[in-house]
């Protein structure tokens, strides 16, 4: 059932299991990322840009925002899977732009996993498209 009346508002430490089970529901932990290690690292850098979307005291839905200066990066954006096609995803994006746009920030990139064809379309949906670049990875730190 999707969510009636959310609210966004910044992550708090009491919020890091919720937001791990949250990711593990939408299939985004991935045994090379440790998530309570990047939930670490992001309070670290722009821990403001951590976004959390929550409805009658459950978090629903989550987002990390980045900017390095040259272009901005959203990382495990996660909506519950019973609370999808309500609007969370939408508002957590249009506030992640907020934050960038406000930062001066020209580009949003972000990274989908080729086999999640609806997560391509909903980004689609959302003004995104497909661009002739491959992704690149190089870890510094084993998690």
């Amino acid at each position: 059932m999707p969510a009636q009346g959310f609210q966004i508002r910044k992550f708090e430490p009491a919020d890091e299991l919720a937001v791990i089970v949250l990711w593990q529901a939408c299939d985004l932990v991935r045994p090379q990322n440790d998530p309570k290690k990047d939930i670490a690292r992001k309070l670290r850098v722009n821990p403001e840009w951590f976004l959390i979307a929550e409805s009658g005291g459950c978090i629903v839905g989550a987002v990390m925002v980045g900017y390095e200066g040259h272009r901005g990066w959203i990382n495990y954006l996660a909506v519950d899977p019973t609370h999808r096609r309500g609007g969370i995803g939408r508002a957590l994006m249009a506030e992640a732009e907020r934050v960038l746009h406000a930062a001066g920030c020209p580009k949003i990139n972000l990274q989908v996993r080729p086999d999640k064809k609806e997560v391509v379309a909903f980004y689609a949906a959302l003004g995104f498209s497909v661009e002739g670049a491959i992704s690149l990875g190089k870890r510094l730190e084993r998690d």
